[in-house]
């Protein structure tokens, strides 16, 4: 009998709301010893946070991770910085992109891989305008009702 963990999933709902999500990629994050014991525990939320550049490092900044319930004094800081770890590559590219068009990186979600490792689903984003947004919600809404004409017949 294998029990398997229940998958851990933490999405950033409000991403794809305010953003245009143009190319995605997954990311490392290098954490401390207590924070993967909360992400485990799906303690862990992404709103509001962003990624940034610093030497050539890309960094994660209002990722919240709750500190561990039975952490003593080891326990980590729940909002502070962590480190993304990408291929030389494709950090060239994402400060390229950014710094020349300005667009912005924004987390999407947290999972844990197969081998129970933290990786971060980041993507290169452009902010919607108002009007972008309504348009969504347009879209949405039709796609609702179509679902629920389709599910009557």
């Amino acid at each position: 009998m294998s029990q398997t963990a229940p998958r851990i999933n933490i999405r950033n709902k409000r991403s794809t709301f305010d953003y245009e999500l143009i190319e995605r990629f997954t990311a490392g994050v290098q954490l401390a010893g207590t924070e993967i014991k909360s992400i485990r525990l799906g303690k862990a939320s992404l709103v509001d946070s962003y990624c940034f550049f610093v030497k050539g490092e890309l960094w994660l900044k209002g990722m919240r991770v709750s500190e561990y319930f039975y952490g003593t004094y080891n326990n980590h800081q729940p909002e502070r910085e962590r480190k993304l770890l990408l291929q030389k590559k494709e950090l060239q590219k994402l400060e390229r992109k950014t710094k020349d068009s300005g667009l912005t990186i924004i987390p999407i979600k947290l999972f844990l891989n197969d081998r129970g490792l933290a990786k971060v689903e980041i993507a290169l984003a452009k902010g919607k305008k108002r009007h972008d947004k309504r348009e969504t919600l347009k879209q949405k809404d039709a796609n609702r009702e179509m679902d629920r004409v389709k599910k009557n017949y």
